[in-house]
């Protein structure tokens, strides 16, 4: 069974998830409360297989430590960018971060490829030769072997149709009771009702 290489995009998984939460729990409130499993979906990433790295990349605040330390006891490379820092932008450094994970494992286990995973639906760059869709090509142009997940309304359509053609598409949207869970409101607020995760079910899950 080949290795699995994991780099995932919190802030985009996130963000989109909120968007999503709106539909799906029948109340714009829920965007506030809706928060990622973190241990399920980084189960879901790699699928019961051997994990030979993995990198996730996110923004403080909030102050996640807690889930943060969890998923380092796992195994997992977590590289966390201070959005109050000026004169970055939110999303670009934590981007850049994983791109370079990427590619520098892309030169580390070139003899020996296995199956690149990625948590993202950003496709950004791709015409200059940048991002990730870039450099999940790079890396197919190698060897390795391709799976994209990520939520449909918010994936590139073009990384998306490559990913189908060439590896695996994987739509978060299958999974998002298991992935996602809504805490309570706040005392005294009753606007969004309290679901947990569903158990995650592999079998709906392609794998490579």
């Amino acid at each position: 069974m080949e290795a699995c290489f994991v780099y995932w995009d919190n802030s985009n998984i996130f963000h989109e998830a909120q968007r999503l939460a709106e539909d799906r729990e029948a109340t714009p409130l829920a965007r506030n409360r809706v928060r990622i499993n973190f241990d399920t979906l980084y189960r879901l990433a790699h699928a019961d297989r051997p994990v030979e790295k993995a990198h996730v990349a996110g923004s403080i605040p909030p102050p996640l430590s807690n889930l943060w330390t969890r998923l380092e006891n796992q195994g997992l490379n977590v590289t966390l960018f201070d959005r109050k820092r000026t004169g970055h932008g939110e999303q670009g450094v934590p981007d850049q971060i994983l791109q370079l994970r990427m590619l520098e494992d892309a030169v580390d286990y070139n003899g020996d490829p296995g199956v690149v995973v990625l948590l993202s639906g950003d496709g950004s760059g791709y015409r200059e030769g940048a991002g990730f869709h870039s450099t999940l090509e790079r890396m197919h142009g190698r060897g390795w072997r391709v799976e994209v997940l990520s939520w449909e309304h918010s994936c590139k359509q073009r990384m998306r149709g490559w990913a189908e053609s060439n590896g695996l598409f994987v739509p978060l949207d299958d999974f998002y009771e298991s992935i996602t869970f809504v805490e309570e409101s706040e005392p005294g607020y009753t606007f969004v009702a309290h679901r947990p995760g569903a158990q995650l079910d592999l079998a709906q899950r392609s794998t490579l």
